[in-house]
């Protein structure tokens, strides 16, 4: 296995630290602020885009393909994916229909995540999964293949649960 680079260590570092503390048992007040989560959730997904858009500028046709950067990059979207659904507690399940959202803090989550957990937490890990797969393919074309059916999923996922208004 590659040595992860600075970032992705510090990185998966800061996200382990954070899921640490949010997995101790605490009182409802203990929680942090729902708006909070979501900022987190935002800040994640965010930094899962910015390393598809590295992986998808070396893949298109103008692009140079550095197998073992864009595999890097692959990683740490598996490993941000892994962590992503426990950020959705149920406190943070706050969309309302016409209200005017602030787009830091306030949710585009679909409710329908909450009343079907398991599917949203299973979609997350198979696209975990295929990141990771990525992360190791041995040949370009394997790499590729596999980053076309993790932004497949990652589309799929977003039509489901996101809402766009």
């Amino acid at each position: 296995m590659r040595p992860a680079p600075k970032q992705s260590r510090m990185l998966i570092g800061v996200l382990a630290a954070a899921l640490g503390v949010a997995a101790l048992p605490a009182s409802a007040e203990d929680q942090p602020p729902p708006k909070d989560t979501i900022f987190a959730r935002k800040i994640v997904m965010g930094e899962i885009d910015m390393n598809m858009d590295e992986i998808e500028t070396m893949l298109a046709p103008e692009g140079k393909l550095e197998l073992s950067d864009a595999q890097e990059h692959a990683e740490v979207i598996s490993t941000l994916l892994m962590a992503f659904p426990h950020l959705f507690p149920p406190s943070t399940n706050q969309w309302k229909e016409g209200a005017t959202r602030d787009p830091a803090t306030d949710t585009f989550a679909n409710p329908a995540i909450w009343s079907n957990f398991s599917d949203f937490y299973k979609r997350a890990t198979e696209a975990s999964k295929i990141a990771w797969n990525a992360s190791h393919a041995k040949k370009p074309d394997e790499f590729r293949a596999q980053i076309k059916e993790l932004r497949l999923r990652c589309n799929g996922c977003h039509a489901l649960n996101m809402k766009t208004e």
